[in-house]
């Protein structure tokens, strides 16, 4: 039995996570948000679920270092400065950073990533995405992972090769580009496509989420293979042995 803390417990995501905990057979240690103590919580836990804002990230980040224990960031909406400091806790414990903790997204990812691969520069790559009408961030992390996923199948980078947003008259497509599109609406719990348009013929890969319990209980999967494991930064696919 594992003890769980977890660093955002009076969202959505952190009453699901509460009874994938539980569900699991292992106990939840606490819950915390926005000015609570997060070195506190860590000191009682052998792994962290971050599913907080990007502005508490360092100081969470800093909480799993001083016990020594793993963290899980499932935070979204984050950048460059970001992931810096998680590459540099990542030195010191393990970190897993995703956009998405479904097991079904990771495939998906993995799949992308074998087509985009496969299929090369000649098939165009859109992404597109919907939420339910709450939703803050646009394109969703897991349209960006799954950007991400195909631009490392090109062997690209993502930066270079994500496309700009189309509107208006913008012109006709980049060659190469990876564009996005978000749709929010209603309770939609997360639906993503990518569409690999090639001549005369359309690949599409999808996914969709009908319960944010999916997303918890991929999170918790992933929580019990971090424990344990040395310094480093890890990748949701390794959860899965991809």
């Amino acid at each position: 039995m594992a003890r769980i803390g977890i660093i955002g417990s009076e969202g959505r995501m952190g009453q699901a996570l509460v009874s994938a905990i539980a569900a699991a057979g292992h106990e939840v240690t606490g819950g915390i948000d926005r000015g609570g103590d997060a070195a506190g919580l860590a000191d009682h836990s052998d792994a962290l679920l971050d599913f907080s804002a990007p502005a508490a990230l360092e100081s969470n980040l800093h909480a799993a270092i001083g016990a020594g224990i793993p963290i899980l960031v499932g935070t979204t909406g984050l950048g460059d400065a970001h992931h810096t400091a998680i590459d540099r806790a990542a030195h010191a414990i393990p970190v897993l950073q995703t956009g998405n903790t479904s097991i079904g997204v990771t495939l998906l990812a993995h799949l992308v990533r074998e087509a985009a691969g496969r299929l090369g520069p000649g098939w165009d790559v859109e992404v597109l995405e919907m939420h339910h009408r709450m939703k803050v961030d646009a394109p969703s992390g897991t349209a960006l992972l799954l950007g991400e996923a195909a631009a490392e199948g090109r062997g690209v980078d993502f930066f270079s090769a994500n496309g700009p947003a189309r509107y208006g008259h913008g012109g006709a497509r980049e060659p190469g580009t990876i564009g996005f599109a978000s749709l929010r609406g209603g309770t939609v719990a997360g639906e993503h496509s990518v569409i690999l348009a090639g001549e005369h013929e359309r690949l599409v890969l999808s996914h969709v989420a009908e319960d944010r319990t999916i997303f918890a209980q991929g999170a918790v999967r992933a929580a019990e293979w971090l424990i344990g494991k040395p310094a480093g930064r890890y990748r949701m696919d390794q959860v899965l042995g991809l």
